[in-house]
């Protein structure tokens, strides 16, 4: 046997591999699905309090093929609330990045802010975007701004350390090379300080992504009368329609999945071009 025949039944193999190992990604979330599905099924036999996977799937049968249907008010599919709560995240995000990665950079490049901050925001951080409900509609008087604010001041804090932190780790030979070479202050923002602290800010963004989709959830069951997945639960729940409220579970951890891996894959875009 020749060494291009050897190489060609090594190369099939390791095709083979992949195909396989292809199909294994899929194939095991799928049986893990079903086995899950089962035993819900099977403790929903117990509890008729719960309805099973097939009792939801028959109670909301109409949700599930006409998502996009609007009667005006609230009464819409759940396409448009989540769309609706998606439009508040958006901009929330929007300005809870911008606000904590300008923030960030200016508390990384001054120690003593550093020191003096950073323990406010380490204790700010921890509350619990409903704590913010009731002095957001206290303050703003309004539903539609105070869930903006709950969305701003919760995401906005892993921005903002992570992107100070970031910052603070560029390392000392970076700063004294741009300062030997007296390069402009936005030479130095754009070829040294950013590219060098994006992987942390990325590190917050995406923390920040998925604590904003938790936010708006939380902030639209407490806030009445507005269009949103949030409001449809808590909706639901009053009218007594459990099933109603697992499926719009299911939409919003989807969504929530679909939001971390679309900054994953803007992450993976972005980096290896500046590192």
């Amino acid at each position: 046997m020749t060494l291009a025949q050897k190489q060609t039944i090594q190369n099939r193999f390791k095709l083979k591999a992949k195909t396989w190992e292809r199909i294994d990604d899929i194939l095991t979330p799928i049986v893990t699905l079903f086995i899950l599905l089962a035993l819900w099924q099977l403790f929903s036999a117990f509890n008729q309090n719960l309805p099973g996977p097939i009792k939801v799937v028959q109670d909301t049968w109409k949700l599930i093929l006409y998502p996009f249907y609007d009667r005006g008010g609230t009464d819409k599919g759940l396409f448009w609330q989540v769309w609706a709560s998606l439009q508040r995240v958006l901009i929330g995000y929007s300005i809870a990045a911008v606000v904590g990665i300008t923030v960030g950079v200016i508390i990384g490049l001054n120690k003593r802010a550093y020191k003096g901050l950073d323990p406010i925001f380490q204790i700010l951080r921890t509350v619990p975007p409903l704590a913010w409900v009731p002095i957001a509609l206290a303050a703003l008087q309004q539903n539609q701004p105070a869930a903006l604010f709950v969305i701003f001041i919760t995401a906005v804090w892993p921005i903002l350390i992570n992107t100070a932190v970031g910052v603070k780790q560029i390392p000392q030979d970076y700063i004294n090379v741009s300062q030997v070479l007296q390069l402009p202050r936005g030479e130095f923002f754009f070829k040294v300080l950013f590219p060098a602290a994006l992987p942390y800010i990325f590190t917050g963004l995406r923390i920040a992504i998925g604590l904003a989709w938790l936010a708006i959830i939380a902030a639209e069951i407490v806030m009445s009368g507005i269009v949103g997945i949030g409001f449809f639960i808590w909706n639901a729940y009053q009218n007594g329609q459990v099933s109603e409220i697992i499926l719009a579970l299911v939409y919003i951890g989807l969504v929530g999945w679909g939001l971390d891996k679309l900054m994953a894959w803007l992450q993976n875009k972005i980096l290896p071009a500046q590192r």
